[in-house]
């Protein structure tokens, strides 16, 4: 679908590592203050197919997939909880190598977990997921969202609802934004059940902030 990162890898064990301890470390100080509490508007949303590469995924990572739905649909923003969110998203953003999946795969689009520590964005998207999963965070209040970005082409995120808004998780940078603040156009996401997406009609992000 897309390709756009830091070309810097690191490896894929000592990226997990470092995601890992991120809070314990303390690394990066992004600032949770001022997050406006912003969600994309329910009026949007509606039934949507998922992307044929994501059932797919599903098919090889069914647990990666499975969402339990007595788990809360949105999560609370603590100081604590915000570092962990922006250290593992800075984390593999700068661990992994970015390649298309035509070079990585010989197919168009194929969705993965960068288990060999390449990948393109939504195979960025898919391990920050994991590894939030992995530090407690419920699956059910991560999204895998596909957008337009500021090229107008395909592109894919992985949002987090919060009590502060959705919030998003980006291969393009390492500020988590608030969805109206990354200049994307939201076209459709996975819904509260995991293999079940909705659409977002067309939800357009006002300021363009996006890859700066």
């Amino acid at each position: 679908m897309c390709i756009a990162g830091r070309r810097n890898g690191i490896g894929i064990a000592a990226a997990v590592a470092a995601a890992l301890l991120v809070s314990a470390s303390g690394a990066g100080s992004q600032t949770l203050a001022a997050l406006p509490a912003v969600s994309i508007p329910a009026a949007f949303v509606g039934e949507a197919r998922p992307v044929p590469a994501w059932t797919e995924f599903c098919a090889r990572y069914a647990s990666e997939c499975a969402v339990d739905p007595s788990e809360p649909a949105q999560v609370t923003l603590t100081p604590r909880l915000w570092q962990t969110v922006t250290g593992i998203n800075r984390q593999v953003n700068t661990g992994l190598r970015a390649v298309t999946d035509q070079e990585h795969w010989g197919v168009p689009d194929r969705w993965d977990l960068a288990e060999d520590g390449a990948g393109d964005c939504e195979d960025f998207q898919l391990l920050k997921r994991k590894l939030l999963a992995q530090a407690g965070l419920p699956r059910r209040a991560m999204r895998m969202t596909v957008v337009i970005d500021e090229k107008g082409e395909g592109h894919a995120v992985l949002m987090l609802r919060t009590d502060r808004g959705d919030l998003v998780l980006d291969n393009k940078t390492s500020a988590v934004l608030p969805w109206h603040k990354t200049g994307y156009t939201y076209i459709k996401r996975e819904g509260d059940e995991g293999a079940r997406w909705v659409s977002l009609g067309r939800a357009v992000s006002p300021v363009v902030t996006a890859n700066r």
